[in-house]
Order: C-alpha cells, then structure tokens, then sequence
C-alpha cells in the first residue's frame, strides 16, 4: 500500500516528461541557433527583409552555390589568426590551473590542518578579496604595469589572474580537506613520513577528485575572462573572448560579424565537452563543504 502511494500518477509524470523537453528545447535553442547561422552569411543570419532567409540560407546558396558555407570560420581562424588567440587562451589558462592548484593545494592543507584562530579570519580576507569586482583590482595593477613595461604580455595576466582566483581555490581546497580525517596524517607518521611525505603520499591521492575539481572551475574562471584579459593584453597577446568582442567592435566591416560568431561556437564546443566528460566533478565542486563528513 505503501509502494503503490508513493507511485506518481501517469499524468504527473508525462507532464513532467513534457516540460523538461520543452525546457531543454527553450534552454538549447540559442546554442543551436548560433551553430546554424554560422554557416550562413551574415545577410542570410541577420536578415530584415525575411527572418526564414536564415533557415534556407538564399543569400549564402548565391554566394557560395550551397546553403552552407564555412566561410565565417575560415575568415576567423585563417584570416583574423584567431587560433593564435585560442593558443594564447590555452596557455593562460594552462598556467593559472598549475599555479592556483599547487598554491592552494599546499595552502588549504596548512589551514585545514592548522588549530590556529588566525585561519578564520585569513579565509574571511580571502573571500572579501574574491568578492571585489576584478575591474577594480585591476585597474590598480595598470600604473605599475606600465611603468615597468610589463603590460600587454601573457606572464602579467596569469599572475594577475592567478592572484584573483587563487582565494576561490583557496576557499574550496579547504572544505574539501577538511572532509579528510587527520587520522590519516598521524597514521603516515607513524609509519615514518614526514608531514609533506604524508601529504604527498597519503592525502593527495584520496584528496585527487577534489583537487580536479577545483582545476576545473580555475579553467573555467580563466577561460571565460574578459575584464583582466582585455586590459592587460595587446592586440598580438588576446585570449579568446576579448578577441571575439573584437571583431564584434567592428561590425563596420563585412563579415566580422560571421567572424564573431564562428569564434563563438568555437569557444563554446570545448566548455560543453568539458562540462558534459567532468559535470559530476562540478556538481560535488558546486556542494563542496555544504556537508562535513
């Protein structure tokens, strides 16, 4: 009796059904809509006359003789060099991952281990600083930057980038090692390490989903930037995002409009193959420290 109470009625559940279709469809449109109109040009995509010339793409088949064309990508990836910016990303945020992860690492350990009163309100100053709108912190970096000729350059931005996300890390690698028992420290201790022999050997391969976690949102976090990236960078150094605000500033000229937006689904494929492969990383990442163990 209690089983079949418990059951939802068959309605219920098709409505359910129906709504979360509906949903994922309203959710899923913009990104499939963005991905079919970069084949298109951007007469056919941004159309006035006859919003369907984007479905049929008439303008693109006298164009191109098809109704498709990779034209937008060639002219952003070959013509715009906009793989040099995509290889600009990758090293920016190739470097803020490994710097922020073994800073936070080797810090969330100290204070989760530590018995201190000071490890409160060091966290405490950690998540103010994290709070404050990047574009502020920023903005205090410039004159010294320019001053001493490190502005435009990848190393000032990874620093920079690297010094605004590091208490997030901070933060997060610290409620996940306090889900670890210090039992474990003391165990390897008695067997003879040392407390960073412990730590290396003991802690950080149960510690290891955690520590991708927090990679993931430090990648993330750099990879979508766009306030320290486009300050600190030149024309030659940009990332990915101030690139394609780029050719968005210049709508003036034919075809970077197309050149935006084949830079966009280029940016985007990598974010959903990588959230799709680590969401369950992401998901514990989102309710880290919400329940101690």
């Amino acid at each position: 009796m209690a089983a079949a109470a418990q059951r939802k009625p068959v309605s219920l559940k098709v409505a359910s059904l129906v709504f979360i279709v509906i949903w994922l469809m309203v959710a899923a449109f913009p990104f499939f809509w963005t991905l079919w109109g970069s084949f298109k040009v951007e007469l056919d995509f941004f159309s006035i006359a006859d919003w369907t010339n984007a479905l049929t793409g008439d303008l693109t088949k006298e164009t191109y003789g098809r109704p498709f064309t990779g034209a937008g990508y060639y002219g952003a990836w070959v013509q715009e060099e906009f793989w040099r910016a995509a290889l600009n990303t990758f090293i920016v945020c190739f470097f803020v991952v490994v710097t922020s992860l073994t800073i936070g690492t080797l810090g969330g350990y100290a204070l989760s281990r530590s018995g201190h009163n000071y490890v409160f309100w060091l966290l405490i100053a950690a998540l103010i600083f994290r709070a404050m709108p990047p574009i502020t912190l920023v903005s205090g970096y410039l004159p010294p930057f320019f001053q001493w000729n490190l502005w435009g350059y990848l190393p000032t931005a990874i620093i920079v980038l690297v010094a605004i996300n590091q208490p997030f890390t901070l933060w997060m690698l610290h409620s996940f090692f306090q889900k670890i028992p210090k039992d474990l420290d003391e165990s390897a201790k008695v067997d003879g390490c040392t407390q960073f022999q412990a730590f290396r050997f003991v802690i950080i391969p149960v510690m290891w989903p955690g520590v991708i976690t927090t990679g993931l949102f430090s990648f993330l976090l750099a990879y979508n930037d766009f306030a320290v990236t486009a300050m600190l960078l030149n024309e030659q150094n940009r990332t990915m995002v101030p690139k394609i605000a780029a050719f968005l500033g210049t709508t003036y000229t034919e075809g970077n409009v197309m050149f935006a937006v084949a830079a966009v689904v280029s940016a985007t494929v990598p974010l959903f193959l990588l959230v799709m492969v680590f969401q369950r990383q992401i998901v514990s990442g989102l309710t880290a420290g919400a329940v101690k163990g």
